[in-house]
């Protein structure tokens, strides 16, 4: 069976302090796998070594049939990030963000024009496109971060927590969302949660 990310014997130690234990999973390619756990169990720190922005103290890690450590570059190029913490450009307009998302990718001319347009509307926000992203609600910058992670087209999505904070309308409009992107696009969805609600709504496992 093919796997899009497989993790064995993971472990991050802070000094003394462990942060991760031990964790070994695997998830099958087009699949949404959610990552349970209360606030301070170590999810963070198992996606920012999955995604190459921490190293692991031990065990190993494959995105993609890479390891993570070796082969970093060529995990980034498959994999679109959506962080728990807000990340975009505030002063910017919803379109300048997608913009130097995807130059940083390579993408340029009608190509990348074509994406940010196709992104834009895929998350509802192209009458917004020219708008200072300070002036937006909570729930149109989450939609803006995750039109933003799939202009490169990644294989692999990670959503970290990507509905906290949220009110409950807006939320389900996330999760709409979740589901059209893997119906679309057979993408693995891999999501970070403490709602066990959210997780019985989207998971596969």
């Amino acid at each position: 069976m093919d796997y899009a990310i497989e993790v064995k014997n993971l472990t991050k130690k802070f000094g003394n302090f462990c942060a991760v234990n031990d964790v070994s999973f695997k998830i099958k390619k087009g699949e949404i796998f959610a990552f349970l756990g209360p606030n301070g169990a170590g999810k963070t720190t198992t996606i920012n070594m999955i995604t190459t922005l921490l190293r692991p103290t031990s065990g190993s890690i494959k995105v993609a049939g890479y390891d993570t450590v070796k082969h970093p570059n060529n995990v980034r190029k498959m994999i679109g990030i959506v962080f728990q913490d807000p990340s975009l450009d505030r002063e910017l307009t919803a379109y300048e963000n997608l913009y130097i998302h995807g130059r940083i990718y390579g993408y340029k001319g009608d190509d990348l024009k074509n994406r940010i347009n196709n992104m834009l509307k895929f998350v509802e926000l192209e009458n917004h496109a020219n708008k200072i992203v300070k002036t937006f609600s909570g729930g149109m910058a989450r939609r803006l971060e995750i039109a933003r992670s799939l202009i490169h087209k990644p294989e692999i999505l990670f959503l970290d927590e990507p509905t906290i904070g949220l009110d409950p309308q807006t939320r389900s409009h996330i999760w709409e969302y979740i589901k059209r992107m893997k119906k679309e696009h057979n993408m693995t969805i891999f999501l970070t949660t403490h709602y066990m609600e959210e997780a019985e709504s989207l998971a596969d496992r």
